[in-house]
């Protein structure tokens, strides 16, 4: 018998977002355990009726609940909870939280089409920001051009915690919301506070190479835990003592794309609880997530205060901005207070300001929707010219997200680096993936999809299709677990 949830889920129409509201409701009692696995949801048309709502509302609601992994969905049968993993034994301990680029690396100098990291610089609304930026120049308030609060201005945290409310689900409070110039300087940040000489740190294998190197720099043994197509897989992390932070990019896993499954971000909390460490969430790009709506934040899953959430202005506008955030557990906020000011790395006042007006007023927003329709475009462009001409030679990786695309060599003897350096002199800005592994690796290159416009794909669907030769039939897909 279908469980009857009008008793519990009461929805306030004044906030509106109906369709979240009825997400979260439901997610809270699965994760609680009020509604266990294979228990029926209510039909979309009787729930609908009972709380006088639009079919299509709570059609939209359990649509994220299945594509999340909290319930079941068949044609023709009840939505039915899915089953989750049991939390692992024992407990927290209890304890108190007291770069160089890869080989290859397209010249910093140059900008080469196809080089991974960067948006389409063309499309930046120019006239928008620079009205957004003269208004504020001239009309900044006295006290704003003092030192001012080291967590930046309030207008600012106030404005980037309502964007990341609505798109990706994070649960916080403003003052829990620091402005940095960068994720770069927020994971250095953290990794002063939390890390001490010897500490272990677990990152993605492959990864963020500038990630690695902060957390080497701040003392700390790093362990790779390898990737496959659900993200980390603490089950194959190495034997060590345990982590101490964990810096992970769970949405849309740099460089590979996939996507953490539920399963496996339960399982990360609980490891991270259980032994006191910080989850450092990277969602570096999840604002261009093509495949329906993109999975709702860790931090957004976290009870216990174990996810420092990381965004960053970078991907969806201009490098150049230098405008990124972080939002920290309770614990963290005084001494990453403290911490940024001992640094002296806060954003400009003005910038910071221009920056609210520019969400405020909707123009993020209606950015992100433009770029998201081109970025996918060229996306599924690049994947299928290359597809067109792989003839077993590489294949790509998922093209549900973000601005770069992988594309893994199906020979273990391909030289990555060196064919990476010839596409470069081609004037294309690739990188390759070999650079990004810390133990054994996979060739293949990184290519950013936000320039990739169809001269562009052509130039480089022929330079590889010379460049590569066919593989070694014994040695194609050489295991690859990504």
């Amino acid at each position: 018998m279908a469980i009857e949830p009008t008793t519990w889920l009461v929805l306030d129409r004044a906030v509106g977002d109906l369709e979240g509201q009825i997400y979260r409701a439901f997610r809270a009692r699965i994760l609680g355990g009020a509604l266990q696995a294979g228990a029926p949801l209510p039909s979309t048309r009787a729930l609908a009726a009972a709380l006088g709502l639009a079919r299509s509302t709570v059609v939209a609601g359990y649509d994220r609940l299945a594509a999340e992994g909290y319930v079941n969905a068949a044609r023709g049968s009840a939505t039915r909870v899915a089953p989750l993993p049991p939390p692992p034994q024992g407990a927290a301990d209890g304890r108190s939280f007291a770069p160089v680029p890869p080989p290859g690396s397209p010249d910093p100098a140059r900008f080469l089409p196809l080089r991974p990291g960067l948006p389409d610089l063309e499309a930046f609304p120019h006239a928008t920001w620079a009205r957004c930026l003269a208004a504020r120049a001239r009309g900044l308030r006295v006290h704003d051009l003092g030192y001012g609060d080291e967590q930046g201005l309030p207008i600012l945290r106030a404005a980037v915690l309502d964007h990341v409310r609505r798109t990706r689900a994070v649960v916080a409070d403003p003052a829990q919301v620091v402005i940095v110039p960068s994720t770069a300087a927020a994971v250095a940040l953290l990794a002063g506070l939390v890390l001490a000489p010897g500490d272990a740190a677990w990152v993605e294998d492959p990864g963020y190479p500038t990630a690695r190197a902060l957390l080497q720099r701040a003392g700390a043994r790093i362990a790779a835990v390898p990737v496959d197509v659900e993200g980390i897989d603490l089950g194959q992390a190495p034997a060590g003592p345990p982590p101490r932070l964990i810096h992970v990019t769970p949405s849309h896993q740099y460089p590979t794309g996939a996507a953490m499954s539920l399963a496996r971000r339960l399982r990360l909390l609980d490891h991270a609880a259980a032994c006191g460490a910080l989850v450092v969430e990277d969602d570096y790009d999840s604002e261009f997530h093509y495949a329906g709506r993109p999975l709702a934040s860790l931090q957004g899953l976290d009870e216990r205060g174990c996810v420092a959430y990381l965004g960053t202005f970078s991907k969806v506008l201009a490098p150049g901005l230098r405008i990124a955030y972080a939002i920290v557990p309770p614990r963290l906020v005084a001494p990453m207070q403290a911490a940024v000011r001992l640094s002296g790395g806060t954003v400009p006042m003005h910038l910071q300001a221009a920056m609210a007006d520019f969400l405020e007023e909707g123009h993020l927003n209606a950015h992100v929707r433009r770029m998201r329709k081109v970025y996918h475009a060229r996306m599924v462009e690049t994947a299928e010219r290359l597809d067109a001409v792989a003839a077993g030679r590489w294949r790509a990786g998922p093209v549900d997200g973000g601005l770069q695309l992988a594309l893994w060599l199906a020979s273990r003897h391909h030289d990555d680096t060196a064919l990476a350096r010839q596409l470069q002199d081609r004037g294309l800005g690739v990188l390759p993936l070999s650079g990004l592994f810390v133990g054994p690796a996979q060739p293949g290159l990184l290519i950013g999809v936000a320039t990739a416009q169809s001269p562009v794909i052509d130039r480089l669907a022929a330079a590889l299709d010379a460049l590569v030769l066919p593989s070694d039939s014994r040695d194609a897909n050489h295991g690859c677990r990504i």
